[in-house]
């Protein structure tokens, strides 16, 4: 028998993690959570976009998930817009004895530091008390800013700043919750979304900034923010909706982590939503997007990340990586130690199992 998952969340991320899911040959898929009362009933096969049938209908009750006993979660539900509650469902989870792994809530990738120790603590105990591990990741934050990193500052001799970037056009990403009422693209410049409220990108990518500091072995004495927004010079639409004029068309923001009062480790995201939009801001590596990883020190590193699928552009192959990291992780967080994962605690996937 192979390992018993249930799936929880079938948005951008979620539905393609049940893609790989379904796709899994050491996975024994047991039960499917959604948020939306439509999609209640219907089976795993339609949800993931297929015309599979696997007699697996989806549920809208956490708890028809957990009586099911599986031995592992993958949790793609919302977190950005409702964190405690995603919080409070990944800790249900980890009493009930359920090892999690999944892309939300986002601060759980590496929450020391970042988080209040208090609430640390206790999804520290939950998992401890279920006897189950927890592991949370992606792109950005995820993989691309961290595995990568690592993976190329330990052939380094000397480091004295890594950079990390996502340059992208998010015209075809449709995710209308994330575009408008997170990142706030068509809103004024005099109106502050939730994302670039004080505090909240250091939040966001502070546990990027800090697992990097872990890695490297280094203290981040402060975590500083950036935000510039470039309104639309004139109205036009995008898969999420409409962009009106003078709304936030592009945005560039820097997150960075300052060691000795210097620049150690900076985590930079330039958005548009037409290319044309800022030119003097950082190009990506191909047409649409890439990510990037510059590393200053000897040897200094300057290396381009360019995700592309026979199904899809940029945005939908940055995605599938996401759930691809998530699934492939399955089996190294079933057998991990209880608690909090990182990226520093497993050992490092090869895609075992996915060579065609």
């Amino acid at each position: 028998m192979g390992i018993r998952v249930a799936h929880i969340g079938t948005g951008n991320v979620g539905r393609l993690a049940l893609v790989g899911l379904l796709d899994a040959a050491e996975c024994e898929l047991t039960g499917v959570w959604v948020s939306h009362e439509d999609k209640i009933g219907r089976d795993a096969g339609a949800l993931a976009g297929s015309d599979r049938v696997t007699g697996i209908t989806a549920t809208g009750d956490l708890d028809e998930i957990i009586a099911a006993r599986p031995d592992c979660a993958v949790y793609c539900a919302m977190g950005d817009t409702r964190p405690m509650e995603a919080i409070a469902d990944v800790r249900r989870l980890l009493e009930a004895g359920i090892d999690v792994v999944g892309s939300a809530p986002v601060t759980l990738q590496y929450p020391w530091q970042v988080f209040p120790q208090e609430l640390i603590d206790g999804i520290e105990r939950s998992a401890r008390d279920g006897g189950a591990s927890l592991f949370i990741t992606g792109v950005d934050p995820g993989f691309a800013n961290d595995l990568i990193p690592f993976a190329l500052a330990g052939t380094c001799q000397r480091i004295e700043q890594v950079r990390c970037l996502e340059i992208a056009d998010y015209a075809t990403y449709d995710g209308a919750t994330v575009m408008f009422d997170v990142m706030g693209f068509g809103k004024p410049e005099d109106e502050i979304p939730m994302l670039y409220q004080p505090g909240v990108l250091g939040i966001a990518w502070g546990t990027t900034i800090r697992q990097l500091a872990a890695g490297f072995g280094i203290e981040v004495e402060e975590i500083t923010e950036h935000v510039e927004r470039e309104p639309a010079p004139e109205a036009f639409d995008v898969a999420a909706g409409h962009i009106p004029q003078g709304g936030t068309a592009a945005v560039r923001f820097e997150i960075t982590g300052l060691v000795a009062g210097r620049p150690a480790i900076v985590v930079e995201h330039v958005t548009r939503l037409r290319d044309d939009l800022r030119p003097d801001w950082a190009r990506p590596a191909q047409p649409g997007g890439s990510y990037r990883v510059e590393i200053t020190g000897e040897p200094s590193y300057a290396v381009d990340i360019c995700p592309s699928s026979e199904r899809g552009d940029h945005n939908h192959a940055a995605i599938v990586a996401a759930a691809g990291r998530i699934v492939n992780a399955i089996p190294a967080v079933v057998a991990a130690e209880p608690g909090i994962r990182t990226t520093l605690d497993l050992p490092l996937g090869t895609g075992r199992g996915r060579f065609a």
